[in-house]
């Protein structure tokens, strides 16, 4: 049975701040700080403990061989002699914020009934664009089910950050739907990361059909404002659209093109009148997995506690809940580590249509499964990284031993 599966990265030992990401406020702004990954990844699990016992389906995905050596080899030098930067983007544990992994279309969308994945080539930012290749290896693994087709990245230089700049309505996760691909433009002081040449191409792949695909641009504003992606302004669920009134260049006509294109929908908007864009921004209100929840509970806002924080938000976060919005459930999640690193729960998965039972077991979660995950977890992870431990050979061989037991743990040893 079709259902859609949230696919959370773990997040790996060598999680720190080393502010890498151009146009991240909170990545920026915590860079030089020491950060705790231990903590981190714990918080990690407790969100998909959380998600599982709301009757949600739940899987995750490893993090990638960190420092990567290999990449730095490329660039001709080595964990010990390679400038501080380029260090820092060797280490990145970025890759736990699965939102970035790929752009997924469901088999209901798709013109040959299988469900398409593209593995995200991040080319905008260096210390993500050597992710692909471990992920993909990872995707080919975890769905080698025919029911599925895994594709290779767009080629440079055509940017695209996955399932981050891409929606989906539909009248239920299994029905055919519209899927909407929101894309930037370059300019200001801030790069905009998702290419729309990219997102036509994915198009292509996936074989959708164009009268049921969208390509919207997103707001300059909301960009340069810090919303690096579009899941930072803007959230999808079956029949509804959670947005900031700032999230699309020109607000009426992409109303417009995605009511004419899906009738059904209800937007939801959020006015800035009531939500400032970087009150938005700062508390992560859109970066929230919008679910719904099983037996007809309606849908659930899965959401950073830095939203309850933030009083605007949370006013009126509990003013919808009180109506008669959509939206009728509000979850806190604490992710403070990845939300301080610019990432918040949304970021942290990646969501896949599909029948369970044509997943690799091994990718998904249940209480035991995250329980030998923690455990891993809080005997191998470093407590705690500053910047100059980048530079540690002691502390490379212990971030390397500690992925390693994941694995074994998890029988993804051929992952190593």
């Amino acid at each position: 049975m079709l259902t859609e599966i949230n696919f959370d990265g773990i997040i790996g030992p060598t999680h720190n701040y080393a502010g890498l990401s151009r146009g991240n406020i909170a990545s920026a702004s915590n860079a030089g700080d020491v950060s705790q990954p231990r903590a981190a990844a714990l918080q990690g699990v407790d969100k998909m403990r959380h998600n599982l016992a709301l009757g949600l389906p739940q899987g995750f995905f490893m993090p990638l061989d960190r420092p990567d050596s290999p990449w730095l080899e490329t660039l001709g030098t080595t964990l010990e002699d390679a400038e501080p930067h380029l260090r820092a983007q060797a280490w990145s544990a970025s890759s736990m914020w699965a939102a970035n992994a790929a752009t997924v279309s469901p088999a209901a969308d798709s013109g040959d009934g299988k469900c398409h994945l593209t593995v995200a080539n991040l080319v905008t930012m260096p210390h993500r664009s050597h992710e692909w290749p471990g992920t993909l290896a990872q995707l080919r693994l975890a769905f080698a089910n025919p029911a599925f087709a895994v594709h290779a990245p767009v080629p440079a230089p055509f940017g695209d950050e996955g399932a981050a700049n891409h929606m989906r309505l539909c009248d239920g996760h299994g029905s055919p739907g519209v899927e909407i691909f929101v894309y930037g433009m370059s300019g200001g002081r801030f790069p905009a990361r998702q290419h729309l040449d990219a997102s036509k191409a994915i198009a292509r792949r996936h074989r959708l059909d164009p009268a049921r695909t969208l390509f919207i641009r997103q707001s300059d504003s909301a960009i340069q404002g810090g919303a690096f992606h579009n899941d930072v302004v803007a959230v999808a669920n079956e029949r509804v659209l959670f947005t900031h009134e700032s999230a699309f260049e020109d607000r009426e006509a992409a109303h417009a093109q995605i009511r004419a294109a899906f009738p059904e929908v209800e937007i939801v908007e959020v006015p800035a009148s009531a939500v400032s864009l970087p009150d938005a921004i700062k508390s992560y209100l859109f970066n929230a997995q919008l679910v719904s929840l099983p037996e007809n509970g309606g849908m659930g806002l899965v959401l950073p506690s830095e939203a309850r924080e933030t009083p605007a938000v949370w006013n009126w976060l509990e003013a919808h809940v009180a109506g008669n919005g959509p939206i009728r459930k509000l979850f806190p999640v604490n992710v403070r580590q990845s939300m301080a690193n610019g990432g918040g729960p949304a970021c942290l998965r990646l969501r896949v249509v599909a029948d369970p039972a044509t997943v690799d077991r091994r990718f998904m979660a249940d209480e035991a499964k995250l329980d030998r995950i923690a455990a891993a977890i809080a005997k191998h992870w470093p407590e705690a990284i500053a910047a100059a431990d980048l530079a540690s050979a002691g502390l490379v061989a212990d971030v390397r031993r500690a992925r390693g037991a994941l694995l074994e743990a998890l029988d993804l040893s051929e992952l190593l």
